[in-house]
């Protein structure tokens, strides 16, 4: 629909229609200046460009990428209170090519008759086709509309890259637990848009809940407190108690007892390492779902992920460290929910793979060597010859290039001390590197 009818045609308008009962609590709350904005301080702090550029009314083509409940539109309405220019409202989902020729031509003439701007916002203009967004670009080049798109998918596969070029591209984060607390207790306080006319006595547990399990959404953190207080009876003093079952209830999810920083998270990684090492793929899935389902941060688990297949499968199959650490570089680009795939993959590979910690504490051993003893001097043949003057340090003199050898191999000393610290294992491909030495040593 077109900014005649939506939140965006004026602001007058738009703060109107963000009032009243049957309002939603999410829009009710919704910022109204760069002041009341929580979070995205790496593109709206002080000093930042896109904050630059709306405090300056000198806005550009924009294209607004990030999860839901981030605040794409809400910037586009504190952009519509404050600019000088025409503020218009498409929504891609209810929109064609129409509507489009007619903001783009109206825009024009207002151009060219009074030289007012036209800044149109286009809500999921990804769900513009090609052919749609080719619409625009004629008059974005030409400066006759300025647009301000918003969109939960990567631009860069999704936009038109013409389109792409002619703006420029800020990604939304989620929401951090600490700027939703602020944003449910402002809520739960605030007289004129809020709660705070009602006797709400809200559980810091209950709110932390809630900040926890919202996916960093602050649409769906305050719907959720919304839907609890509305429906929640006076107790016998007349207050609304939001407690941590009523958190639970409205964003139907269970409470998990899990504290990131508490025994619960120490805990919990600790009983799923073991599990992988124990070779119990059934239980560290259980402990994998535990931490996702609470919120641990997916990074961390995919580290200790990392660190088990180093340390507890090693060498005995070399794979599992490609796999965690292919696992570990997924968790970075795709982010969650997808990012529990790769993650379960890893922890089953991991935990049904054959185990052996031998280099792990061969380099325990040789370490506690190394500090506790004198350290050893490289050997003459071993030291590096290839800057000027080695030569007449005789320095590498004497080493034997092992690949002028039989199977690649030569007898010779690598440090002063002779010392076993590696005890290669039976248990799976280390069972071959044991055989390989032993081969080489006899012949």
């Amino acid at each position: 629909m077109s900014g005649k009818t939506d939140l965006f045609n004026s602001k007058n308008t738009a703060e109107s229609e963000t009032k009243g009962k049957d309002v939603p609590l999410s829009l009710r709350m919704r910022p109204r200046t760069l002041g009341e904005f929580l979070g995205q301080r790496h593109i709206l702090g002080e000093g930042k460009l896109l904050r630059r550029l709306i405090d300056s009314d000198r806005i550009n083509s924009l294209i607004l990428y990030g999860p839901p409940g981030t605040g794409k539109s809400a910037l586009a309405f504190i952009v519509s209170g404050i600019t000088n220019s025409v503020f218009e409202y498409i929504n891609a989902t209810l929109s064609g090519v129409s509507e489009l020729k007619k903001v783009t031509q109206q825009a024009k003439i207002r151009k060219q008759t009074n030289n007012k701007r036209t800044i149109l916002f286009i809500d999921e203009i990804h769900r513009f086709n090609k052919a749609q967004q080719d619409v625009l670009l004629n008059d974005v080049e030409l400066g006759n509309v300025i647009i301000i798109g918003a969109t939960t998918h990567n631009p860069f596969f999704y936009i038109n890259p013409a389109l792409i070029s002619r703006s420029q591209v800020f990604e939304f984060k989620t929401h951090s637990e600490a700027d939703l607390m602020c944003l449910l207790k402002n809520a739960i306080n605030d007289k004129e848009r809020g709660l705070g006319n009602m006797p709400v006595v809200a559980e810091e547990e209950a709110l932390r809940f809630l900040s926890k399990v919202s996916d960093g959404d602050a649409r769906r953190v305050l719907n959720a407190l919304e839907v609890g207080v509305l429906t929640t009876p006076e107790g016998k003093d007349g207050k609304i108690y939001f407690t941590q079952e009523v958190a639970q209830e409205s964003i139907q999810k269970k409470i998990v007892r899990y504290d990131r920083d508490g025994d619960d998270h120490y805990d919990t990684i600790s009983a799923f390492i073991k599990s992988m090492r124990g070779t119990d793929p059934d239980a560290a899935l259980y402990w994998l779902a535990k931490m996702l389902y609470a919120g641990e941060d997916p990074r961390f688990i995919a580290r200790r992920i990392v660190i088990c297949a180093a340390e507890d499968v090693g060498n005995a199959d070399p794979q599992a460290l490609i796999l965690a650490n292919a696992a570990f570089q997924s968790v970075e680009y795709l982010g969650m929910p997808e990012a529990r795939i790769p993650l379960a993959q890893a922890t089953v590979y991991i935990a049904c793979a054959p185990k052996s910690n031998a280099a792990y504490a061969a380099l325990e051993t040789a370490t506690q060597d190394v500090s506790r003893e004198v350290t050893e001097e490289v050997p003459q043949h071993l030291k590096d010859k290839s800057y000027k003057g080695a030569k007449q340090l005789q320095h590498g003199q004497g080493y034997q290039y092992s690949h002028d050898f039989k199977n690649h191999y030569v007898e010779q000393k690598y440090t002063h001390k002779s010392k076993k610290y590696y005890q290669p294992t039976l248990m799976g491909y280390e069972k071959k590197i044991r055989e390989w030495l032993s081969q080489l040593k006899k012949e």
